[in-house]
């Protein structure tokens, strides 16, 4: 109670009286209020914010004379005097010139105008949007230049930049307020599903390409930064209502709502706290493909039919093998299974929709405490909490509903201008979750096991055979027969094994995956440059402490958690050299170096300049190095997934999994027992790879086995060089940047096939065991020897037009440089179009009080690789628009918006749902 008390006072009861008052009101050039701009005491830490009708209130114990400082994203700065308590203000702000006179801080972790940032900087400030057509923020990044948005689900979408997409994007980073937004299993973010409220976001900062050298491991990409409003700059209670429908001809029409509340309050210039609260409820985007994933032309009639967005059907077996086992049982008479052919025959399958109802839905909140002990200074110390919970659709290696997903954060802070020191913790529950692939398998397996399925098949198929029946005519009443006793959709006994199957994690029988992973977080950063003029120095460091808790559902981990960590430290060192005729030459150069405890230690540096013609030309040069570590997955995953079994490649890992197969009644006849226990380190010790043993079925020569043994995976590196260029000419402002990126050590997952027996390449025994179906797939984690380029480049326009309308184009070109002739078997898995085209056109006043926007973008069809399947997304256009109106007697802002207003349904990975239209009305309230 003593240390309650004694922080209560430190808290609330030093923070003394204000004793001077300034009243004001803050206006751009045409008398319009500006809302959020920043006041601030020149040379303190104390400040306010102006409110909706760009007034505000300055209580401050500072006594005059002194001077304010007011600034506002996209006008110029402002400066007055003051020299008596009570003064009453009117501050005239003029519109900046362009948005390369807006700040960022991502590029080198220190403020800077975009014009001179060293690398490429994509940005999107409060206007912006504000001004966006997109239904909230997140989704409006994909109208940026050079950024590419997945959309897995309507709250889960996956960002990237320049190629290598996929939803398990671990090649790129996501910060809120410093913060990594992945997930503790997954280990990558998943989109704003338990991320950022719209009322509380102050900007978004995105950097395209490598960023190891500041950033660490998962910055290979790129990084997206989000960083959120200060109670003690920005308080009051925001609110935002969006009700909406969804269209979609899969799921039909369906409503969409989208809250949002923010609560700050100053109650000192020492002592500040803000509460935010998001609710998001709609439909998912349906995805109802019956299209073979394999064959596409195949139909539903085929005997090995696999589709798309069809599961149970994965499990298959060759009928002619199943004939033979039955012989030697006794159950079919000697010489039958001659009449069997030998063709691969698959199980029914259930559709997606049958497995989910695709709620959509999203529910956060977070919390924070801001204290500033010292008055004047902007040393601040603070604590944040996030806690959200949400359903959603996840594609990885299978497709997953993900129910009731929970992950927190709770962060500790210290920070002034100069430095930063921040923990942080996050965990995840996975919570009703569960695999849909393997749902349809095990309602299957419910009602009747695979043996008795394959075993009704081929014997009835025998059956129909001996009563002259052709062979289509005997494989149709084969499938009645065994499909007899099937548990229909909608029936009572489907829903019983549905609910039984979701609930057991046992892969056998059911499809929940578990899990309650977490990581531990520390960095700190420290800048120099205050302390001498010379040069601007930074140094860092970062930590990071890995619990992975699957409870052995998804990592080899059924014992109890895996514990690992790694490290990584790194300097920057930035000088500015001022020359004649506003010319200046600005030189960065840094370095980082970091260890997993796995890999040897890693050195990433970076050197990059940048020439300013004058304030209105500038040209940019960088080469750096990136670099990504392994992934939790690749490295300790531990899992079944129905055509593979996917284990990682942690020194550790290989024995910990570990599986007991049957042997064939060929393989007992040669010796081997009627089991055997085999371990995943057969995967990358004695295995063959997957396409030599297709090759092997076709020709039935052993010669063409091909040994894998794949290396255990390392990190993966890029060295990336980039040129650009930022001007402005006349009215038309222009950003051009363009990069080339050469892989090493490339993470490429690799298929082999272990036997059962034998050793690989002793053309005897291992060939026997594969020619006897007694093997196993598995997806082994490694490198690549491959050589991986890709390049590009990103031209962007901005100008003013017809007086005062904003119009905007961007043109992305992105191409990978590899040889698929010398190397058809390797999945590469760019998934990126070579040409996008997006443009913008839009009045933020119209007239008074009116604005509006309509994006357009043109994407080219593209190829998607991924464990999910393979198949290509074609070309789309996509047309969103938005009207506002704001009534500033109530502080409200209206807006009127669709998404999609071409209504032509499109998607952007293979296996997802056609992405339809949305429309929606949105009332904002003192935002």
């Amino acid at each position: 109670m003593r240390t309650i008390l004694l922080l209560a006072l430190v808290l609330f009861g030093a923070s003394g009286y204000a004793q001077t008052t300034i009243n004001g009101n803050v206006v751009d050039q045409n008398g319009e209020p500006i809302p959020g701009a920043n006041i601030v005491i020149v040379g303190k830490a104390i400040g306010t914010t102006t409110d909706f009708d760009g007034n505000f209130i300055l209580q401050t114990s500072e006594e005059p004379p002194f001077q304010l400082s007011i600034t506002s994203i996209g006008y110029t700065d402002g400066l007055e005097n003051i020299t008596s308590n009570n003064q009453t203000l009117r501050v005239v702000l003029s519109e900046a010139q362009t948005f390369l006179d807006e700040v960022v801080i991502s590029a080198s972790r220190t403020p800077e105008r975009i014009f001179e940032s060293p690398v490429t900087v994509e940005r999107m400030g409060i206007e912006t949007i504000k001004n966006t057509a997109s239904a909230d923020f997140y989704s409006g990044l994909e109208n940026l230049k050079g950024v590419d948005v997945n959309t897995n689900s309507l709250t889960f979408k996956s960002v990237n930049t320049r190629g290598f997409a996929t939803f398990a994007n671990t090649r790129f980073m996501q910060l809120v307020d410093g913060m990594d937004n992945s997930t503790p299993a997954l280990n990558f973010p998943i989109g704003n599903l338990v991320g950022m409220i719209e009322t509380d976001v102050l900007s978004v900062e995105l950097l395209p390409g490598a960023a190891s050298a500041l950033y660490g491991a998962n910055a290979f990409n790129g990084i997206l930064f989000m960083r959120s409003k200060s109670p003690f700059d920005y308080q009051g209670i925001s609110v935002s209502v969006k009700q909406g429908v969804t269209s979609q001809e899969a799921a039909g029409t369906n409503s969409y709502t989208d809250v949002g509340v923010r609560a700050a309050h100053k109650f000192s210039d020492k002592f500040a706290i803000k509460w935010n609260f998001g609710y998001l409820d709609g439909t998912d985007w349906a995805a109802t493909s019956t299209v073979d994933k394999f064959v596409p032309g195949r139909t539903r009639d085929a005997l090995n039919y696999d589709g798309i967005n069809v599961y149970g059907d994965e499990v298959s077996t060759d009928i002619k093998d199943v004939a033979v086992t039955l012989e030697g049982l006794g159950i079919l008479p000697n010489g039958a299974n001659a009449l069997v052919p030998s063709v691969e025959v698959s199980r029914t399958g259930y559709n997606e929709s049958d497995l989910t109802n695709y709620t959509a839905r999203s529910i956060k909140s977070d919390w924070g405490l801001y204290y500033r002990p010292i008055e004047g200074n902007n040393l601040e110390l603070s604590y944040v909490g996030k806690i959200g919970t949400g359903n959603t659709i996840y594609q990885g290696t299978n497709r997953y509903n993900i129910a009731n997903f929970f992950q927190e954060q709770h962060k500790l802070e210290l920070r002034n201008d100069n430095f930063f020191l921040r923990g942080y913790l996050v965990s995840d529950k996975a919570g009703d979750s569960y695999d849909m692939v393997f749902t349809g398998i095990n309602i299957n397996r419910s009602w009747k096991d695979d043996n008795t399925w394959f075993g009704e098949y081929t014997g009835t198929f025998v059956q129909a055979t001996l009563a002259g029946a052709t062979e289509e005519q005997a494989h149709a009443a084969a499938r009645a027969q065994a499909e007899s006793g099937r548990y229909l959709p909608g029936t009572p006994e489907f829903q019983a094994a549905f609910d039984r199957v979701i609930r057991n994690p046992d892969l056998s029988r059911g499809s929940q995956f578990r899990d309650a992973s977490k990581y531990y977080h520390s960095d700190a950063n420290y800048n120099f440059g205050h302390l001498w003029d010379w040069a601007e120095v930074q140094i860092g460091g970062s930590y990071r402490q890995y619990s992975l808790n699957s409870f052995g559902t998804i990592y080899t981990d059924a014992d109890g958690p895996i514990d690992y960590s790694e490290f990584g430290l790194y300097t920057q060192v930035q000088k500015k050299i001022e020359m004649a005729n506003e010319k200046s030459l600005k030189l960065t150069a840094s370095v980082r170096y970091d260890k997993n405890e796995f890999f040897d230690g890693f050195f990433s540096p970076r050197f990059s300049a940048g020439y300013s013609l004058n304030r209105d030309h500038n040209i940019r040069a960088s080469i750096q190095t990136g670099f990504r570590n392994p992934t939790t997955q690749d490295l300790f995953i531990g899992l079944d997934a129905g055509r593979a079994i996917l284990v990682g490649a942690a020194p550790d890992n290989l024995d910990r999994y570990q599986r007991t197969f049957e042997v064939s009644g060929g393989g007992q006849l040669l010796g081997q027992p009627s089991s055997i226990v085999q371990t995943g380190r057969a995967a990358y010790e004695n295995s063959y790879s997957a396409e030599s043993v297709i090759r092997l079925s076709e020709t039935g020569n052993p010669a063409v086995l091909e040994i894998a043994n794949p290396d255990v995976v390392q990190p993966e590196q890029v060295t990336s060089v980039e040129i650009g260029y930022r001007g402005k000419v006349k009215k038309l402002v222009i950003d051009f940047s363009a990069y080339y990126n050469s892989y090493s050590n490339f993470l490429a997952p690799e298929n082999v096939i272990a036997p059962y027996y034998g050793t690989v390449g002793d053309g005897a025994l291992s060939v026997a065991a594969i020619s006897n179906g007694d093997f196993q797939t598995y997806q082994a984690y490694t490198n690549s020897d491959v050589d991986i380029n890709s390049y590009g480049a990103s031209l962007g326009l901005t100008a003013k037009v017809l007086g005062d309308f904003d119009l905007s184009g961007s043109y992305t070109y992105a191409k990978l440089d590899f040889d698929r002739v010398a190397n058809p078997d390797f999945q590469v898995g760019f998934n990126t179009p070579e040409h996008q085209f997006k443009a913008s056109f839009g009045n933020a006043e119209l007239f008074k009080n009116f604005g509006f926007n309509v994006n357009y973008r043109f994407s080219d069809d593209y190829y998607w690789e991924a464990t999910f399947g393979n198949g290509v997304v074609p070309e789309f256009h996509v047309v969103d628009a938005q009207i506002n109106y704001t009534v500033p007697s109530i502080k409200s802002t209206f807006k009127i918006g669709g998404n999609n207003l071409l209504g032509d349904e499109y998607f952007t990975a293979f296996g997802t749902g056609f992405i339809g239209s949305m429309y929606y009305l949105s009332w904002t309230i003192n935002n």
